[in-house]
């Protein structure tokens, strides 16, 4: 006697729930509307999102590398809270895969272009790339294996596409969205998960 309880108690969410959840939330929806349409709240929603021990590394999700892979490289605009914040989603693309090898997000400068070649798996390092003619990729990537292109070349159209293949799945990558991130964690939360499944 003298203790309380919950008439009703909530019962926790199935792994299949959550994964439809968090699925929901990592393509169009924001914290509040998966609280609106499925009833979970924001903490629990992030503590789920936190716990990432149960996604790979986006390396781990790479079929092996091939000594004639080609990759597609390019950069895209996207934003932080309001559109004066802009951050930049670098990204790699091997041409034979489809596969995104790496991905980074910061500004438009050599600094982020560096991590970008940091963060490529040793075995893609020696494939042939090609960019746009943005100077960055041009002073880090090797000359001898890097060439910039002009989009009539074609040679990076997959990498465009998939650019595309983002900004339509992914509400916080369209140009006019309310569904935004707030902060830079769960923008490249949020980002690093699409990549995953996206492999």
């Amino acid at each position: 006697y003298g203790a309380y309880c919950v008439l009703e108690p909530s019962r926790g969410y199935t792994e299949e729930q959550r994964e439809q959840i968090i699925n929901d939330y990592y393509e169009r929806s924001s914290m509040r509307g998966v609280q609106h349409v499925f009833g979970v709240s924001r903490p629990t929603l992030s503590k789920w999102l936190k716990k990432d021990e149960n996604n790979p590394a986006v390396k781990e999700t790479l079929l092996p590398a091939r000594p004639t892979d080609e990759l597609e490289l390019d950069e895209m605009w996207s934003f932080v809270l309001k559109k004066s914040e802009k951050r930049w989603l670098w990204t790699a693309l091997c041409r034979r895969t489809r596969q995104i090898v790496t991905h980074v997000i910061g500004d438009r400068g050599l600094k982020t272009c560096r991590k970008l070649w940091k963060l490529i798996p040793d075995e893609y390092k020696t494939c042939c790339s090609y960019s746009d003619f943005w100077d960055a990729c041009e002073k880090v990537f090797p000359k001898e294996t890097h060439q910039s292109v002009g989009k009539e070349t074609g040679l990076t159209s997959h990498m465009e596409r998939w650019n595309n293949t983002l900004r339509q799945s992914n509400a916080r990558y369209i140009r006019r969205t309310l569904t935004i991130s707030k902060n830079d964690f769960y923008h490249t939360l949020v980002t690093r998960l699409y990549v995953i499944r996206y492999n």
